[in-house]
């Protein structure tokens, strides 16, 4: 099992592959799919970002709210397909370096990957409630009105994860198939 800290690297990225399970500590930010259209409105109009995206991680999900003494309340990973339509220019246009959710990428999203070195991460899905004992702070830093959709700035701690699609744009999800597939 390989120990990441945030931000990561282009190398760090580099050596990552597909199926590879890691534990990652560190900063990283929430944001689904209103988050993300109203992010890329915000580029596509000239505007300032609430965020700077550079280099950055990006986790899917829309955390439940916090019980009394909890940092968070379940936070599970959501469907990362809803997000393919603005996450090539994310990563090409921002520099968005990672990504964290369950499911396939489109092929539109699994290029820009290769193009620039990002990565995509896979969480559990099913096990919110296990997630957020791995997240130390969480607070809102964009789209307050989005509610549980706003974007958050987490620190998370040995959070446990499998590359999905490393930088090649080698696939976990296929290379699983062709294996059990025989």
């Amino acid at each position: 099992m390989t120990r990441l800290t945030t931000p990561l690297s282009s190398d760090i990225i580099g050596k990552l592959e597909a199926g590879e399970q890691v534990r990652l500590s560190g900063v990283i930010f929430t944001a689904r799919d209103a988050a993300h259209k109203k992010l890329v409105e915000t580029y596509r109009a000239g505007g300032k970002l609430p965020v700077d995206l550079e280099g950055q991680i990006i986790y899917y999900v829309g955390p439940c709210p916090p019980k009394p003494g909890k940092v968070i309340g379940s936070a599970g990973p959501t469907t990362s397909g809803r997000m393919d339509p603005y996450t090539p220019l994310l990563i090409r246009q921002l520099g968005l370096k990672g990504m964290i959710g369950k499911g396939n990428r489109s092929p539109e999203v699994v290029e820009a990957i290769k193009e620039k070195g990002a990565v995509y991460f896979l969480a559990l899905g099913g096990a919110g409630a296990l997630l957020a004992q791995r997240i130390k702070k969480a607070e809102i830093v964009a789209y307050e009105e989005l509610g549980p959709e706003a974007i958050y700035r987490l620190e998370v701690e040995d959070f446990p994860l499998i590359v999905g699609i490393d930088s090649r744009g080698q696939n976990a999800y296929l290379m699983g198939k062709a294996r059990y597939s025989k």
